[in-house]
């Protein structure tokens, strides 16, 4: 068991070099939910920006759950993992319609609380699982839940010298039972704040020197027995599984200015595959590489499981093709469509070819 020492030196560095942070400055619970499901797979620079432009344009779960799913989808554009994004927006509609059961049984015009405020009820949103749940419950109501993120995950491996791989089922059961035996109950919020941040700005993957100005070195194991660098364990990778994709642009554009377009075609990714509900340009998937027709440009687009060896293909056209499941929109107007990132990097690149 730690001391009181531990918890002190802590906190008393947290409060000294904590970010400030606009999730650390509120306890609303529906912008606490929104930051953690943003900041899942995304550095805090990053993820700040889509934070600020969701609270502008969507600042209550009501607003969250009145918007289409493709707005959503369109603000969260370049993020990645958009499930994350799709049950963001389920969620937001389940709440909305539990308060309005609420207020239906109860036959009161005011219900205490629209958003779930006990761990339950917050693991049963969608896309939300025991750790999220969990950091929800302690920075929005202080409740004795520990906060989970990679950030944690190599402080206790460190803290604890533990060398079994934090992401494998055995792994996490472990983790979580060292994680709640630390928690601080009577300030689960400033704990679990304070040893995040201690994992994102001092207990980096690189050490350096970090581990000599660390304000818990006299508690950590890994530190004393030499082995903090080389934890925490990971599984061993899955094998990246190789797609290739020819993508045809269609750009239809008057005849006396061939240069300009003014319509292209896009189409909507239906099937359960990468980039659901995400739009893109009409495209063929070969079992194997393709020769032959010269492509202006490729990329080579690495996902988590997947390489994506994509090529582009244009096409100045002065009548657009009739293919299914096709539109025909202005080219203008493509930024108001939901695009995967390969599409976004074909435009940037098509855009500086003109």
């Amino acid at each position: 068991m730690l001391n009181s020492l531990f918890y002190s030196r802590l906190y008393e560095w947290y409060e000294i070099n904590h970010r400030v942070l606009p999730w650390r400055e509120t306890d609303d619970p529906y912008r606490i939910w929104l930051s953690e499901v943003i900041l899942q797979q995304t550095r805090v620079a990053q993820g700040l920006e889509y934070y600020l432009r969701f609270v502008d344009r969507w600042p209550t779960v009501e607003a969250l759950a009145a918007a289409d799913e493709a707005e959503v989808l369109r603000e969260w554009q370049g993020l990645g993992y958009y499930s994350r994004a799709r049950n963001l927006h389920k969620a937001a509609i389940q709440i909305v319609e539990s308060l309005k059961l609420k207020v239906e049984r109860s036959g009161e015009l005011k219900v205490e609380s629209i958003f779930p405020n006990t761990f339950e009820d917050l693991r049963a949103l969608p896309g939300v699982g025991d750790y999220t749940a969990g950091a929800i419950a302690s920075f929005a109501y202080n409740a004795p839940y520990p906060a989970v993120d990679g950030n944690v995950y190599r402080v206790v491996a460190r803290l604890l010298d533990i060398d079994e791989a934090f992401d494998t089922t055995a792994g996490k059961k472990l983790f979580h039972k060292h994680i709640d035996s630390l928690l601080d109950r009577e300030h689960a919020r400033v704990f679990n704040s304070a040893i995040m941040e201690l994992g994102a700005l001092q207990c980096t993957p690189v050490l350096g020197d970090n581990c000599a100005v660390c304000p818990i070195r006299e508690f950590c194991q890994g530190c004393a027995n030499g082995t903090a660098s080389l934890l925490p364990v990971r599984k061993p990778r899955p094998k990246v599984r190789d797609r290739w994709f020819t993508y045809h642009i269609y750009l239809q554009s008057p005849i006396s200015n061939l240069q300009s377009p003014i319509f292209t075609l896009i189409h909507k990714r239906e099937e359960k595959d990468i980039w659901y509900h995400l739009y893109e340009f009409p495209c063929e998937e070969h079992p194997s590489p393709v020769t032959g027709n010269p492509s202006p440009f490729t990329f080579t687009h690495v996902l988590s499981h997947q390489r994506i060896h994509a090529r582009f293909i244009v096409h100045r056209v002065q009548k657009m093709p009739d293919l299914a499941g096709t539109i025909v929109i202005r080219w203008d107007d493509l930024n108001d469509y939901a695009l995967s990132r390969l599409t976004l990097r074909a435009l940037d690149t098509l855009r500086h070819k003109a």
